[in-house]
């Protein structure tokens, strides 16, 4: 039987390949997968790419194949408590004995040059740990770009790239164009591609690189389209179908467009006679779940986890709280990486809360909260600094009225030590039914 140190000593080797930062290039994976003689090859996959809506959009896909009856495996991140969410088989965490598995396999098969990095170890894993369970499905989501991520190694059935906006611009480049040409790189030949990139550069660059390639391209508010109802469901027309009375199980204005590529998918799955039904559909999308994104975890206070990781994301959570807490004082607690405009996502956020408290998740990306004081300290005037994320969020629980709200948001990690401290105090709080 596996113990408990072998897990931890796994996963202590896998973070310390943190130090070593990213990569890009194909080489190091490719190297890995031959190794483990090439698992990615024995399952249909789904690739999935953008600047924000990745993970919902590949939890959803993953939950509908998944009430079709297909064993899918679903490869997202990052993790926001345990390691293990990052590789799921019908939406449930692989084991620790399986991570173990995976780890001792891809180490002990790898021959390369160079040490790979810690999302390449983790991407190797994740297709071993589907080969190992005999997925018939994998929906997998990039890490940073497409091109030369890691996860570029397969060939999927369909592509999927959600949105476009500034990121990663020292990886990715310095403009929209150069960005859509990055994430445009997992457009395979002859494979469809599905986005809801709007801006008419990201678009050009995509249709330039589908044409390139003889992929046949659909893009929301082109070849399909929602309607919002105030009922909260929404219609889509599609290419082949008109979907009434739609809805979507996760939070936020947002998630609509999500859920329409979702649907896009679906479409063109059914085209290659994948037979996924209407009701399976309505039950994937409706019942799927994404931790970390407008997660609601609980009610007295109202507390409201969020990522809001970059602008885009910032501006879709000052929305949420626009729309649906105007009746309440919001105090947020936020912690940002040095990657992300922090002052743009501050003076989005910002505004619409009453009270502040910068942290600090545990991870040396994480900028100080001193950083976030000037800018925050011209926006709201009752602003505190806790550095550990723990301690911020007790204090805005604390010090929050029952009919208040508490916030926190501004970086996964922030929202991941959160979560964890969050479950392991259950019974402190009243969390929301379903």
């Amino acid at each position: 039987m596996m113990s408990e140190s072998a897990y931890n000593a796994s996963l202590a080797t896998l973070y310390s390949l943190g130090k070593f930062g990213i990569k890009l290039g194909l080489s190091t994976i490719k190297g890995m997968l031959r190794g483990l003689g090439n698992p990615q090859k024995g399952f249909k996959s789904i690739h999935v790419a953008g600047t924000n809506g990745k993970g919902s959009i590949a939890s959803t896909l993953s939950s509908i194949l998944a009430s079709s009856g297909k064993k899918v495996g679903l490869y997202t991140s990052p993790h926001l408590v345990r390691f293990n969410e990052r590789i799921c088989i019908n939406n449930r965490p692989i084991s620790d004995q399986d991570v173990v598995a995976a780890y001792e396999a891809a180490k002990t098969n790898y021959q390369g040059s160079r040490k790979p990095t810690f999302f390449e170890y983790a991407t190797a894993m994740a297709f071993f740990a589907f080969g190992r369970h005999h997925v018939d499905w994998a929906v997998i989501e990039t890490g940073m770009g497409g091109r030369l991520d890691a996860t570029n190694i397969i060939t999927p059935v369909l592509s999927v790239i959600s949105n476009i906006s500034l990121e990663h611009k020292i990886y990715l480049g310095n403009t929209l164009g150069q960005i859509a040409k990055e994430k445009g790189g997992i457009i395979k030949e002859g494979i469809p591609v599905v986005t809801g990139a709007r801006q008419p550069v990201s678009i050009g660059a995509l249709k330039t690189i589908a044409k390139k390639r003889r992929a046949p391209f659909f893009r929301l508010g082109s070849e399909f389209r929602v309607r919002r109802r105030k009922s909260g469901t929404f219609t889509y027309y599609g290419m082949d179908h008109i979907w009434h009375n739609m809805s979507t199980g996760l939070l936020g204005n947002h998630q609509v467009d999500n859920a329409a590529l979702t649907l896009a998918a679906c479409e063109i799955l059914n085209r290659d006679g994948i037979g996924i039904s209407l009701s399976n559909i309505k039950k994937g999308i409706a019942g799927n779940r994404w931790p970390g994104r407008l997660e609601i975890v609980s009610r007295f206070p109202f507390v409201l986890l969020d990522g809001a990781h970059n602008l885009m994301a910032a501006r879709n959570l000052a929305r949420f709280l626009l729309d649906h807490l105007s009746d309440k004082k919001i105090t947020l607690v936020i912690g940002i990486l040095d990657d992300k405009p922090y002052h743009a996502i501050l003076r989005s956020l910002m505004p619409v809360c009453s009270k502040v408290i910068l942290t600090r998740a545990k991870i040396d990306r994480a900028l100080p909260p001193e950083t976030l004081y000037p800018i925050a300290k011209e926006i709201v005037s009752n602003i505190r600094i806790i550095p550990d994320v723990d301690d911020a969020v007790k204090c805005a629980i604390k010090t929050t009225p029952f009919n208040d709200a508490v916030c926190v948001a501004g970086s996964l990690y922030v929202v991941g030590e959160a979560k964890a401290m969050l479950e392991s105090k259950k019974g402190d709080y009243i969390p929301m039914p379903g």
